[in-house]
């Protein structure tokens, strides 16, 4: 088990960019897989992103593909989402996801895989 503290998050205007940062605990960290998530009030928990152990293998989900991207730092035992182009829909809380992985490229594509999750941290995107 890890914990996950995210950071990051804040106001931003439409257009604009923002850096989530997720770091991990505990010597295990190229272990696991690891993913963000968001959910908007009222609405279901989206796929945002996802990236494998060694860093090789990214994955997005449709609504960011183009504008964000997953990156790890094994060293720093830190995950990053770089969010561009930002619109008002990408308003959510966005959580950080773990999974232990078997093999160097395998990689979470829902959220019923995850194995740990972070506390969130909120973005919001003004018009």
């Amino acid at each position: 088990q890890v914990q996950l503290v995210e950071s990051g998050g804040g106001l931003v205007q439409a257009g604009g960019s923002l850096r989530l940062s997720c770091a991990v605990s505990g010597r295990t960290f190229s272990s696991y897989a690891m993913g963000w998530f968001r959910q908007a009030p009222g609405k279901e928990r989206e796929f945002v992103g996802a990236i494998s152990r060694s860093g090789g293998i990214t994955s997005y989900g449709d609504s960011v593909k183009g504008r964000f991207t997953i990156s790890r730092d094994n060293a720093k035992n830190t995950v990053y989402l770089q969010m561009n182009s930002l619109k008002k829909e990408d308003t959510a809380l966005y959580s950080c996801a773990a999974r232990r992985s078997p093999t160097m490229e395998w990689i979470i594509r829902s959220a019923n895989v995850v194995s740990d999750w972070g506390q969130g941290t909120q973005v919001t995107v003004s018009s």
